[in-house]
């Protein structure tokens, strides 16, 4: 199918548990993906089957569950094209994780619709903003990030080494409001 035909196929996002075939699959390529770039820029190498292991388990996904998260996992005409995490951190602030767009469905207005779900979820969840971090090297998220409305904030309550850059946007529309 060609990228025009496929953009033209709906985007159906729905929560998903996160041990759940697709899910899993999901994450992992994920998880594999940003190890990758991270060991192909500070080490000149890609990750092994034992560091993706590793970091699966570091980085647990149990939190996106009910009550206090959710995955989302989007398809598009049935396939599987990608997945995003929301957590609440506190009762009025969410946080979105593992954003992910399968290399193949990327440039087709998926990684916007799950950022719009993402949201959404996050409204449903209590939240009245939504953060996240990410590295310096993941580009195509900052830009993706920036387009969508989210600003950068300073480091909130983190000691991940990894988490380089902070944004948040406020889910009711006013950036004035606290």
């Amino acid at each position: 199918m060609s990228d025009a035909a496929a953009l033209r196929l709906p985007l159906a996002v729905a929560a998903e548990p996160v041990d759940s075939p697709a899910a899993a699959a999901l994450l992992r390529e994920y998880y594999t993906e940003v190890a990758d770039r991270y060991f192909e820029l500070h080490e000149g190498r890609r990750s092994t089957p034992e560091e993706i292991a590793e970091g699966l388990a570091e980085y647990p996904s149990a939190d996106l569950m009910p009550p206090h998260g959710v995955l989302l996992v989007a398809r598009r005409g049935g396939a599987v094209v990608g997945c995003a995490g929301v957590r609440l951190l506190d009762a009025r602030t969410a946080e979105l994780k593992q954003m992910y767009v399968r290399p193949a469905s990327r440039g087709l207005g998926g990684a916007g619709g799950l950022l719009t779900a993402a949201e959404t979820a996050a409204t449903r969840l209590g939240a009245e903003r939504i953060r996240l971090d990410t590295r310096l090297d993941l580009v195509e998220a900052i830009a993706l990030y920036r387009r969508h409305g989210f600003t950068e904030i300073p480091p909130y309550h983190h000691d991940d080494v990894y988490a380089e850059i902070f944004f948040e946007k406020r889910l009711d529309g006013d950036p004035s409001a606290d």
